[in-house]
């Protein structure tokens, strides 16, 4: 099957192009100038090159393809060099479906978020909207919601690499997050999945016509505190680290003044989310990959070390 990726050279991409062509199928991929360095796999993959808000090169790419997957997604808004999360992930959504459907790809995979259902941020709000458009097309769509994705960076931006570099390794106490005045009460809970996994899912319902309709939240085994992921990223690194814990609120009055600066490691409204915790059940990923998940440990953190 030929599938149309857009978002192929970030972090999940790289992982969902290698799961694509390890099911035999063969990715075309929209790669922006210059970025041609982070795809995976070039030599076997159809490259077209422009951006997003193309036409003309979205339409290149999914010429010809029997399906597509939309993995394009923005944490943090940089409005001045266009990257807004109107633009990542309404708009681009509406072009892409647009020319799916006008190209005869029927198949529409879309990379949402867990928790999107209460839209009490600009993120969310739009993630949502993207979903809801293209599951008022015709085409037959299914859309992933997971939880904190972790995994080998492969020189990107990813969650547990990022708790190293920006709490573990500095020689000040890491933050651990609660929602309640005291400790004991408001943890922060995520359910951590593995981006190997997520790929994996991606791949299975891409053929799986019972799929097409549906929603699926992706969790990971376990449902950890903020306090817990700490530990568990400074145990792989071999370190013990004092976690200093801190309501949230109290961060949030800093991001108040702060989170438009670029050094500032956390926005408002991710702080917002934060708060409302990331959990999933993992049964619609053992569904889709019929094995067990990865769990977040010491052995799938090894990358860590490196």
């Amino acid at each position: 099957m030929r599938v149309a990726i857009f978002g192929a050279t970030g972090f999940v991409g790289g992982y969902l192009v290698d799961a694509l062509l390890a099911a035999g199928h063969y990715p075309s991929v929209l790669v922006r100038p210059g970025s041609l360095g982070k795809l995976r796999a070039e030599d076997r993959c159809r490259v077209t090159t422009g951006a997003i808000d193309d036409d003309g090169a979205v339409r290149a790419t999914v010429d010809g393809a029997d399906a597509a997957i939309y993995n394009v997604g923005l944490l943090r808004e940089f409005p001045r060099a266009g990257a807004t999360f109107e633009e990542a992930h309404v708009a681009g959504v509406r072009r892409t479906a647009d020319a799916a459907l006008a190209a005869g790809a029927g198949r529409y995979l879309l990379m949402s978020a867990n928790g999107v259902d209460a839209a009490a941020t600009p993120y969310q709000q739009t993630k949502l909207r993207g979903e809801r458009l293209v599951a008022e097309t015709n085409l037959a769509v299914t859309i992933f919601r997971p939880s904190v994705i972790f995994g080998d960076p492969r020189g990107n931006l990813e969650f547990a690499t990022q708790l190293l570099r920006d709490l573990v390794r500095p020689p000040l106490p890491a933050v651990g997050f609660h929602t309640g005045l005291h400790p004991s009460r408001g943890a922060v809970t995520m359910t951590p999945v593995h981006v190997g996994d997520v790929a994996a899912a991606f791949v299975a319902a891409l053929v799986d016509e019972s799929t097409v309709g549906e929603t699926f939240a992706l969790g990971g085994p376990e449902a950890l505190s903020w306090t817990e992921m700490l530990k568990r990223v400074a145990a792989a690194v071999g370190r013990r680290k004092w976690i200093l814990p801190v309501p949230i609120g109290l961060m949030r009055m800093a991001a108040t003044a702060f989170d438009r600066l670029p050094f500032f490691p956390v926005t408002r409204d991710q702080l917002t989310m934060l708060a409302q915790g990331n959990t999933a059940k993992t049964d619609a990923l053992l569904r889709l990959i019929g094995r067990e998940p990865r769990r977040f440990s010491a052995e799938t953190l090894a990358y860590l070390r490196g």
